[in-house]
């Protein structure tokens, strides 16, 4: 995919970096021409020097041909207005980070498809770490409704040297929740299990359930024998 990121900042920077090593071709646009350089040859991606909300930068970037787009300035002001040219110019999938809850709706109404508040996920990240910190991690979909998180499994849990299929069959494991994925050992790729799959003392896993059965979750999965 061709994609293309307005702001070359740290959140910039990084976007492009991940995107480069899986193999999309990046270009960045920004003002600074010292995060241009940076971005060209440390990042591997093409940069811009100039405003991404100028319409001649943006049609030099190439933004008719960008499969996806990303917005990530320095303020919700500047997103907005970049995510409006990316509607014009017909970008497909547009992305857009937001500081302030205020602009959810003007950069929805303006064409992003995907707006990542960084404050609710800062404090949300925040309060799971404080609540759950027995959980390597844990994301949230539909507004809430579904989350996903991340377990390690210690050597006297009840689930060791049990199947997937075993696991979800037993009747204290929480309705409405699945394991998704089995991590083996934490150098070893995650892998999507099978019900005989069997887990082992030290893995991961992955599972997805509903707010309402987090606790009973990880009392389950890191409930001892």
């Amino acid at each position: 995919m061709y994609v293309l990121i307005g702001g070359a900042g740290l959140v910039g920077l990084s976007l492009a970096q991940k995107l480069v090593e899986l193999g999309h071709t990046v270009a960045v646009i920004d003002i600074d021409p010292t995060a241009c350089r940076y971005a060209r040859e440390q990042v591997g991606a093409m940069a811009f020097e100039g405003s991404a909300v100028s319409t001649e930068v943006l049609l030099e970037a190439g933004i008719r041909k960008a499969d996806s787009l990303a917005a990530v300035l320095r303020s919700d002001a500047l997103n907005l207005a970049m995510v409006t040219l990316a509607k014009h110019y017909g970008a497909p999938h547009i992305l857009t980070r937001m500081r302030h809850p205020d602009f959810a709706e003007p950069l929805s109404l303006a064409g992003a498809n995907h707006i990542i508040s960084t404050v609710d996920l800062a404090v949300s990240t925040m309060v799971n770490a404080i609540e759950y910190p027995q959980v390597e991690s844990m994301m949230h979909f539909e507004q809430g409704q579904i989350e996903v998180l991340k377990l390690s499994i210690p050597n006297n849990c009840y689930v060791v040297g049990r199947s997937i299929a075993e696991i979800a069959q037993n009747s204290m494991f929480p309705s409405g929740s699945l394991i998704i994925g089995y991590q083996p050992h934490p150098h070893e790729d995650l892998m999507i299990p099978n019900g005989s799959t069997v887990v082992e003392p030290n893995s991961t896993v992955l599972m997805v359930t509903k707010p309402g059965s987090l606790h009973q979750v990880i009392d389950f999965i890191q409930g001892c024998k």
